[in-house]
């Protein structure tokens, strides 16, 4: 095969034969590449035949359909073998309408999951509203705010070394006290029960399932009956998570707690055990999976996983209830990964939905000259098409179930991902597109249904038309303090985008303390990840922060010393909050003030990531006079 032929075999499957980095650079991906690619895509072209085969693939493809996405009021395009026919429409509901069709179905006025029958074929619609709940349509007019959250690093009483939803509840209802509408947490996803020392939120073994280590299981159970079954077994109090000792005592635990459900409840078929059996039948086939895999994986009984995912799920759905009940518009906001573990349970349920030979990563740049490789995969763009799009829409409802908004973790993922081929090097990836339209509808359906907000992790190098596409569909983007800068001069609040959520900083980047005290450079340093030119520059960035704040009327007077981190801190959370956006979001780390970050990209034990906990329990973390006085401020301004 010619190298010619090979590049219009991956550009028609949507590979990106050439892209532009992040200094505007042009590149060409290697033909080796796309083939190495082609090839885990099931579209080899070794050989003419091949070439040939696989275009035929790619036909049948893009032909054969059995789910179609529209717009309410738009006509969706339908091919038609032999010229006008009758059809009818089935919708969600029931009801049926009849009409003749030809090349386009005709605009539809309900949003649903709709069943269109014309010349002896059925086709799925999904008819989507135009664009996905907003902030501004669930509270019109209003700039609200939120706090950001680290769920595990929140402490209470005898809650066995990691933050759980009874602490995320306390914290919830103190922060709605202050005017708070939102606490957006980090990922939730089911992780490993038989190995908990893996422990990374964004590696998950399912994106559809819960990690029962966040949950407190008396929601489900009833204090006494937790509480009488710990005190036979004490659990650890770490002020630095020890996953695998805490984990394991707290699995202990819960699997006593099974075992007292299932001589108790389950034996004698109590209101617990029917509403145990009803979620197990609710959640189906794929729970089942999970189930069997974790069952597989730990030696356990199937039902203990399902008893996990049920006390899970209870939970959260009870956070989300104290939240709202709180007087918080939004509650909780989750966090939906880019990708899962390919050793976990959600691919070796449904194995041919994923990507194989095929890791997530990004290409290089100025942070990663070498570009990135995450170890994860994600779902076939084939896949997806060909099986309705169901692994992705159990996916969505399962991030939205229990919560008022979802963050999207690498939201390009959308429209495009940066694939590696195994054992190839990060920079020898290409991007591959995804359904874009299809995904944007199917989402803009589910956030309606579950009256969702959604936001857009979309930092780093995104395309103007990306961004464009998610202000349309109503997906709100995301300001972060650190990048609002036009070169050294820092933006005013009022250069912000009106349409992002405004941050101080993230999970993955310095505290606002930890930056200006230069922590972050020290830290990675000691790990020989930081330039030179970073020291050189870190004096320069604070005077221009600095001036940013008394530009902005929120100080006066000179910058205080590295190691003055309140003052700062307090400038920071007002600054932020006079962003035109129509929601906020501190980090926890930003409002206590800390220095410490949670998650130092680009390490893994070198760095105690993911593992950081608050001193004071949840109830009290935020009655200490320096976090009162933030968020009284934010407030106000937000007000």
């Amino acid at each position: 095969m010619s190298d010619e032929a090979i590049r219009d075999l991956a550009r028609e499957c949507g590979i990106a034969v050439d892209w532009i980095d992040a200094a505007e650079q042009p590149h060409q991906v290697s033909v080796g590449s796309l083939s190495a690619i082609l090839e885990a895509l099931d579209l080899p072209c070794a050989t003419p035949r091949q070439s040939k085969e696989s275009r035929e693939r790619l036909r049948r493809f893009r032909t054969h359909r059995p789910l179609l996405t529209t717009t309410v009021g738009a006509a969706t395009p339908l091919a038609v073998p032999a010229g006008e026919t009758n059809a009818e429409l089935e919708f969600e509901s029931g009801d049926i309408r009849a009409f003749r069709v030809a090349n386009l179905v005709p605009p539809i006025d309900r949003p649903g999951y709709h069943r269109l029958r014309y010349a002896n074929r059925e086709v799925q619609l999904a008819v989507a509203p135009p664009r996905c709940v907003t902030i501004d349509e669930v509270a019109p007019g209003r700039k609200l705010w939120g706090l950001a959250i680290q769920l595990y690093s929140l402490k209470r009483p005898n809650d066995g070394g990691i933050g759980d939803t009874t602490a995320l509840s306390a914290l919830a209802g103190q922060a709605a006290a202050f005017g708070a509408d939102a606490v957006a947490l980090s990922p939730t996803h089911s992780l490993f029960p038989a190995e908990p020392g893996r422990y990374g939120p964004y590696s998950p073994s399912s994106r559809l399932f819960l990690n029962p280590l966040l949950a407190d299981p008396a929601e489900a159970l009833g204090h006494d009956r937790v509480a009488a079954l710990a005190e036979s077994s004490p659990l650890p109090d770490e002020s630095l998570i020890d996953w695998p000792r805490s984990g394991s005592a707290k699995y202990a635990l819960l699997k006593r707690l099974f075992d007292d459900f299932a001589a108790s409840d389950l034996a004698l078929e109590t209101p617990l055990a029917h509403d145990f059996h009803a979620f197990v039948r609710q959640a189906g086939a794929n729970l089942e999976g999970h189930a069997r895999f974790e069952a597989r994986q730990s030696g356990t009984p199937i039902a203990y996983h399902h008893f996990l995912q049920w006390i899970a799920s209870k939970a959260f759905a009870s956070v989300q209830r104290q939240a709202r009940a709180a007087g918080m518009t939004i509650g909780v906001i989750s966090d939906l990964a880019i990708g899962v573990d390919r050793g976990g349970s959600q691919v070796a349920a449904r194995p041919d939905d994923f990507l194989k030979g095929l890791s997530i990563g990004a290409p290089p740049d100025f942070f990663n000259p070498r570009g990135q490789d995450w170890g994860l995969t994600s779902f076939s763009p084939q896949a997806l098409t060909e099986g309705s799009y169901a692994p992705f829409i159990a996916t969505l409802r399962a991030a939205m179930a229990h919560a008022g908004g979802v963050r999207i973790d690498h939201a390009m993922g959308l429209m495009r991902l940066w694939l590696v081929p195994t054992g190839a090097s990060s920079a020898e990836g290409a991007y591959l597109a995804y359904p874009l339209d299809d995904l944007m509808r199917l989402l803009a359906l589910e956030s309606h249904r579950h009256q969702a907000i959604v936001i857009g992790e979309d930092l780093g190098t995104v395309p103007p038309e990306f961004r464009a596409r998610c202000r349309d569909a109503g997906i709100a983007g995301m300001d972060v303090l650190w990048f609002q800068r036009d070169g050294k001069r820092f933006l005013a609040p009022a250069e912000w985008r009106k349409d992002a959520v405004g941050m101080t900083s993230t999970h993955d980047l310095p505290t606002v303390a930890g930056w200006w005290r230069g922590a972050d450079l020290a830290a990675r340093r000691a790990l020989d990840m930081a330039r030179d030119d970073e020291f050189r520059e870190r004096p320069l960035d604070r005077a221009a922060l600095w001036q940013a704040f008394d530009d902005a009327g929120i100080v006066a007077g000179p910058a205080p010393s590295t190691h003055d981190t309140d003052r700062i801190v307090d400038a920071a959370c007002d600054f932020v909050a006079e962003a035109p956006g129509p929601l906020t979001l501190l980090p926890l780390e930003d409002v206590m003030g800390v220095v410490e970050q949670p998650n130092l990209p680009g390490t893994v034990d070198s760095h105690p990531n993911w593992r950081r906990r608050f001193g004071p329990p949840a109830a009290d973390l935020l009655k200490a006079p320096g976090v009162v006085r933030r968020l009284r401020s934010v407030n106000d301004r937000r007000r």
